[in-house]
């Protein structure tokens, strides 16, 4: 692992810190700035931090090892992005005020369509290798996962590729999209239904809601 591994693995103990500092002032001020503040430093400040980090170290599809002397540019983007999958209510949040979500996504990088409906638990693993069209409804507990990583001939193994739901599709809850999934225009995935790496589903996967 690179010092720049090192370095960003307490980015989440960063933005921990700032919360506590901010939302103390917060309260003993009662000020909307400092309210301003924290919900900067909860949603903004780490959005903002990767898009500076993708320009440097650009996020790439494919295979990569992690457990090479080099750099991963996964591995400091999942660690920015580690306080919201420890904490999953502060996404949950957004998804109460219709349109707020996907412009978080967006922020993230992600193409995100009109009139996405998403449930409050639903779980997206990379926000910004999301590739979503219009009228698209995610049910309860879907959850989104463009990365995987596994261990081969013992070397640990990562693949990255986005996961692309086109215009007018149903996700069943409790389904899985795996990386370089593609759910196709008007698709309706049955609750619970697991879609494998690079697996392209069609129209004809339609079943009851």
């Amino acid at each position: 692992m690179t010092i720049r591994s090192h370095l960003l693995s307490w980015f989440p103990a960063f933005i921990v810190t700032l919360v506590f500092a901010s939302f103390t002032l917060f309260v003993a001020k009662g000020s909307v700035i400092y309210l301003g503040l924290l919900l900067t430093v909860v949603y903004v400040l780490p959005a903002l931090c990767f898009r500076v980090h993708d320009l440097l170290w650009p996020l790439r599809e494919g295979l990569s090892r992690l457990d090479e002397a080099s750099y991963s540019p996964w591995w400091g983007a999942h660690q920015i992005q580690l306080i919201y999958d420890a904490v999953p209510f502060l996404e949950g949040l957004l998804r109460a005020l219709p349109g707020l979500y996907s412009a978080w996504l967006r922020l993230w990088g992600s193409q995100v369509g009109s009139k996405v409906y998403w449930t409050p638990r639903v779980e997206i693993a990379d926000r910004s290798l999301m590739v979503i069209g219009d009228r698209v409804v995610f049910g309860h507990q879907v959850a989104c996962y463009p990365h995987v990583v596994s261990r081969k001939h013992e070397r640990l193994v990562l693949y990255v590729k986005r996961v692309r739901v086109d215009n007018d599709v149903f996700l069943g809850a409790g389904s899985r999209l795996g990386p370089g999934a593609h759910i196709q225009e008007g698709t309706v995935l049955p609750v619970l239904t697991d879609v494998g790496i690079g697996q392209a589903l069609a129209e004809q996967a339609k079943s009851q809601d």
